[in-house]
């Protein structure tokens, strides 16, 4: 189905853009799907990886899994808004056409990334975009997230938290810092923080308790 040109500037206009960031186990993922679960109005932005899929992933769902070849041919033809390669032939990236797709169906988008990502649609989108920085209740309790996975090889381990301990010094380069110590407690605050930026209400739970 096709969108009048019209129509398409309008819902452009009328989207925002919520960027939830941190390292690897601080919880990013899981508060994002509550807020897509709660939120109507919210649509997840799917970022493209040449990692390998795990188990429970699914492609086009969790992320659109490429070849290192093919993610090499999209920033050539600059497909992205963001790209980083995190790991030796490890790219993640944030795909023009993602964003574009759902702000043309009046959807504000939200982002699951990780923080040189987030400065980097901050760079790109400026007012546009609300960046939230999850902040764990200490390194101990984030490394001990990281090893309880057990979904990565040592080496694997040892690059993720050597790179969360360098993320962890950029919580005050974003506009919200977000504690997520107690998980209910921080799923509230990223509703009302989703509540303040995009001007919604919790429609999806409202509709439950009819």
């Amino acid at each position: 189905m096709s969108i009048k040109k019209d129509k398409i500037k309008e819902n452009l206009r009328d989207t925002r853009l919520m960027v939830f960031t941190a390292p690897s186990g601080a919880g990013k993922t899981t508060i994002v799907r509550h807020l897509l679960g709660t939120f109507d109005e919210l649509d997840f932005s799917i970022s493209a990886t040449t990692r390998e899929k795990r188990k429970k992933e699914k492609h086009g769902k969790d992320y659109y899994f490429i070849s290192v070849e093919e993610f090499q041919k999209k920033i050539k033809k600059d497909e992205f808004v963001e790209w980083e390669e995190v790991y030796e032939n490890q790219f993640y990236g944030t795909l023009k056409s993602e964003v574009k797709r759902l702000r043309e169906l009046g959807k504000h988008v939200i982002f699951d990334i990780d923080v040189q990502g987030a400065i980097s649609i901050k760079k790109v989108y400026g007012d546009e975009v609300h960046v939230v920085f999850i902040k764990p209740p200490s390194q101990e309790v984030l490394f001990n997230r990281l090893k309880n996975r057990k979904t990565e090889s040592k080496k694997s381990l040892d690059r993720r938290i050597n790179k969360a301990i360098k993320e962890l010094k950029y919580q005050d380069k974003f506009d919200s810092v977000l504690l997520n110590d107690v998980l209910e407690v921080a799923f509230k605050d990223a509703e009302q923080m989703v509540i303040d930026f995009c001007q919604l209400t919790i429609q999806k739970q409202e509709n439950k308790a009819e």
